[in-house]
């Protein structure tokens, strides 16, 4: 995120960040990504480390079905221990996971509305969301996808459900766009979008819907898959890349992670010769739908709710559009 959050101040996230010992003699706020706060902090010896900040207002995925702050805390907690695990695991040394407190803890709670966690600090190039990779790197992601597929799932690794998070919100906006909205600056302009497309979504809904029912379950069973392995959550560093951004993970057909990588239809023949399973196409298109109706709630979220005219809101705003004229295409 672009701004710093208004709520949280320096001394909390000092407080929360001793759990991991001396590590924050200096602390930069970091504008990368979009969700999350991020922070580098640089200990006396000159050791730097990546913290993420959740806003669990924001992470109803996390939830998997258990709404409020609380069921978000736990969720993230689950999707933290097993990247913690998976990071260790033999063949997946592309994990960037989360470093352990004193105690063991992955996520430490910082006041009521957010959590904190500590990576290694890594150098390297980040990609971006919507980029398509060259051939030989995708080559790689799908190396990297197939040997996580692969892996026995860590005990706390959630499942993933095939609905949409806060489904019902967005129905109940799609219901009353003859009602005014207010809050902020896009308030009434993401509204009298909403109707504009309304039709369409509920037709996106509908096929939602019906891919759940036909989409094959996969025989072989679910797998652990990241979630979110598009090119803004790949770090080239070293002349290999690793995969950030683990809040995600989670049990599903492995197609979830498949769509956002395979640019050809040898990407998927790679995938097939590397594990012995065909991707199926129904759950790439349901995966695919299930992500632009998902980013949706959240910018219908974003715009209901309080807001003010930021680099951030401008940045959901973009998104928004994008994803109605997407869903409407």
């Amino acid at each position: 995120m672009h701004e710093h959050p208004d709520d949280l101040d320096e001394q909390q996230l000092r407080a929360a960040l001793a759990e991991w010992g001396d590590i924050a003699a200096q602390l930069d706020y970091t504008a990368v990504g979009f969700g999350d706060h991020h922070w580098t902090v640089t200990a006396a010896d000159g050791q730097r480390r990546f913290v993420t900040v959740a806003d669990l207002d924001h992470k109803e995925h996390c939830g998997h079905g258990v709404s409020g702050r609380d069921g978000v805390r736990r969720g993230l907690h689950r999707a933290m221990d097993t990247a913690a695990v998976l990071g260790t695991a033999s063949g997946l040394d592309f994990v960037v996971a989360p470093l352990p407190t004193h105690e063991g803890a992955t996520v430490v709670p910082l006041g009521q509305r957010y959590a904190v966690s500590v990576f290694p600090f890594t150098s390297g190039e980040a990609g971006f969301f919507g980029e398509t990779l060259p051939p030989q790197d995708r080559t790689q992601v799908i190396e990297m996808l197939a040997a996580l597929h692969g892996t026995t799932p860590p005990e706390s690794t959630p499942e993933i459900p095939a609905d949409i998070p806060g489904r019902h919100r967005l129905e109940q906006a799609l219901d009353s766009t003859d009602v005014a909205w207010s809050g902020g600056p896009y308030a009434e302009p993401a509204r009298e979008q909403l109707a504009e497309h309304a039709e369409a979504v509920r037709a996106k809904l509908a096929d939602l819907d019906r891919l759940t029912e036909t989409a094959a379950r996969p025989e072989a069973g679910l797998v652990v898959t990241h979630g979110e392995p598009h090119a803004g959550n790949l770090l080239h560093s070293g002349g290999r890349q690793l995969l950030v951004d683990w809040d995600t993970v989670g049990l599903a057909p492995p197609e979830r992670d498949l769509w956002l990588v395979a640019a050809e239809p040898q990407d998927l023949d790679t995938y097939a010769q590397l594990t012995g399973r065909k991707p199926d196409p129904s759950a790439m298109a349901l995966f695919s739908l299930r992500w632009a109706l998902s980013d949706l709630v959240e910018f219908v979220d974003w715009f209901g709710r309080p807001h003010a005219e930021t680099d951030d809101t401008e940045q959901a705003w973009e998104g928004f559009t994008d994803t109605l004229a997407e869903l409407s295409g």
